[in-house]
């Protein structure tokens, strides 16, 4: 028996040994700063261009329009408040969606206390956003569109290539917060029309702390750190060139097994939906049941509380969450599941269950045998359950 079964890969996801193994060298033996002038430094240096390349590549863009960065969030806050800024002449009214993530949600928050205008779109009820919605949101002093390509709790896809086509019809820069979606769907910023672009390594067996910003060229946004001329004076600090050249080597082993591993995913995922929902009464699926992630689950269990149940899981060995771990701290229901409509009550008793290529069927197996006994323990605890039952 394993000694925990690890089902949060959205949250983040294991450093792949040929990882590791690759970054190693840049910690200790070619640790250089690549933008020193000495021929020593040409080790760091190349390694930096060498995973700039691969990963442009990876998203059909060029090397010169990749830009790395902490991680996702830093990316979304460059693309959104320097567009902001850069565009201001123009107008001052940016769109994006309810179910967005927490970086994108609050950076457009704060760009509304500085005078911009946000229109936030509606999904339905499968956490698919409506084109037509979005285009009514247009107006003359539209500046720029933010829409996530899949989402983080419910693991629905976006989309982007109509939206892309929208924004483009309309002269509007459209970013997208690809977060979830890079390494695990195709992803090309041409065929989407996607002028800015945020993903981060630590989604993809890559380190933490590691991201990158596609911006398109001729996109003129200005820098969101200040300080060097690093990344073609548009983002300063020193290059985190372990964590680029772990990026690198992520980024090569998603595209050699992107297509083995989405369809492994998909197959384990869907059995999984399958027993949950046939076996667990007053289940659901949340999200649209096959417009999603390859490895993502999401549901809600009626009269039951979100919180006790991945306690009862972890007792189990059985690593999952609620949502987004970048909320894991609130009490609230996720904002995603009232995004598209669930009552409170249901929204609480959520469970996200997202697999990785390494999750065997005998772990689904042992993790739903698991959860069918814990709800019911805690339903039998409920008052509301109880109720429920007198009345129906």
């Amino acid at each position: 028996m394993k000694e925990y079964i690890y089902l949060d890969n959205a949250a983040t996801t294991q450093v792949y040994p040929e990882v590791f193994e690759a970054m190693k060298p840049y910690f200790t033996e070619y640790y250089a700063n690549p933008s020193s002038i000495y021929s020593f430094a040409g080790k760091s240096k190349k390694a930096v261009e060498d995973a700039r390349s691969r990963i442009a590549g990876f998203i059909g863009a060029r090397p010169e329009e990749i830009y790395f960065t902490a991680g996702g969030s830093e990316s979304d806050n460059w693309a959104l408040k320097a567009a902001a800024l850069a565009y201001a002449g123009k107008g001052k009214h940016i769109i994006t969606t309810t179910i967005e993530h927490h970086a994108v949600l609050h950076t457009c928050q704060a760009l509304e206390k500085q005078g911009y205008e946000v229109t936030y779109v509606n999904t339905g009820s499968d956490g698919i956003v409506k084109l037509d919605e979005l285009k009514a949101a247009i107006r003359p002093d539209t500046i720029l569109i933010s829409v996530m390509a899949a989402n983080n709790e419910i693991g629905t896809i976006q989309p982007l290539a109509g939206i892309g086509a929208l924004a483009r019809e309309n002269g509007i820069l459209f970013h997208t917060d690809a977060v979830q979606a890079f390494g695990h769907i195709p992803v090309n910023v041409d065929k989407l029309q996607v002028d800015m672009l945020s993903a981060s390594a630590h989604k993809i067996n890559g380190p933490k702390g590691a991201g990158i910003m596609y911006i398109r060229r001729g996109v003129k946004i200005g820098s969101f750190i200040h300080g060097g001329a690093q990344e073609r004076q548009r983002r300063a600090g020193t290059h985190n060139v372990t964590g680029i050249v772990g990026m690198g080597k992520a980024v090569e082993l998603a595209l050699q097994t992107m297509e083995q591993r989405a369809s492994y995913e998909t197959e384990l995922r869907n059995y999984l939906i399958d027993r949950v929902l046939a076996e667990i009464p007053y289940s659901r699926l949340n999200g649209h049941r096959e417009h999603r992630l390859p490895n993502n689950a999401n549901f809600c269990f009626r009269f039951i509380e979100g919180e006790s149940l991945l306690i009862l899981l972890d007792q189990n060995g059985i690593c999952a969450s609620s949502g987004s771990a970048c909320t894991s701290g609130s009490l609230d229901p996720s904002h995603v599941l009232l995004a598209i409509g669930l009552p409170h009550e249901i929204a609480h008793g959520s469970l996200r269950i997202t697999l990785s290529e390494k999750t065997a069927k005998e772990d689904i197996d042992f993790t739903v045998d698991k959860l069918k006994a814990i709800v019911e323990r805690l339903r039998s605890m409920s008052p509301l359950y109880e109720d429920f039952l007198k009345h129906h």
